[in-house]
């Protein structure tokens, strides 16, 4: 399944990037217009057996944002950028990580790749042995609740979706990734 998933990967993200080109260059723009710093956030993130690796985000929040969850922010809302909202809305901050994809670093499906200090969701993860799956840009917990999940949820969908994992169990995922995506659920902020 891994070579297989990783050639679907590479075979579909380079004619979607190629695709998306002109939306890419148009977010690029407007983000350095609203806001101060660098069109892309790279955040330490944990990939493949907890190995850290650095994932590229649109930037949504403005450069004196902690790092940390979004969720653990005393108020998320104050830390965004005038076109954050909407980028993180519509999930078109994730775009930039079709780059994780070219590198190997993501897959187009997988758990989604924790912070490098979200200590015990990584701990949980390691435990079930979810920690030797490619993470993924979206995911079975991101389809069934994304931002609302508490952390052992979230790693019990991780779970699930090791037991079943498949092309078609893969497809699936995105076809509901994208319903979530239109419909704008699960996003808090």
């Amino acid at each position: 399944m891994t070579r297989t998933k990783r050639v679907f990967d590479v075979i579909v993200a380079m004619p979607v990037l190629l695709l998306l080109l002109p939306p890419l260059i148009l977010i690029a723009v407007l983000i350095k217009a609203t806001s101060k710093g660098p069109v892309l956030h790279w955040s330490r993130r944990v990939g493949r057996n907890n190995k850290l690796f650095r994932m590229p985000k649109f930037r949504s929040m403005r450069i004196d944002t902690p790092q940390l969850p979004t969720h653990l922010l005393s108020d998320p809302a104050n830390y965004l950028t005038p076109i954050g909202s909407f980028l993180r809305r519509t999930s078109l901050d994730e775009l930039a990580q079709l780059w994780s994809i070219l590198a190997g670093d993501l897959s187009f499906v997988g758990p989604r790749p924790a912070l490098f200090n979200q200590d015990d969701l990584v701990a949980l993860r390691t435990e079930r042995g979810i920690h030797t799956l490619m993470p993924g840009l979206t995911g079975w917990a991101q389809v069934n609740g994304r931002d609302e999940l508490p952390i052992p949820v979230k790693v019990q969908f991780d779970y699930e979706y090791m037991q079943r994992r498949s092309l078609k169990f893969d497809l699936k995922i995105i076809a509901m990734t994208f319903a979530k995506v239109l419909r704008s659920e699960g996003v808090k902020h």
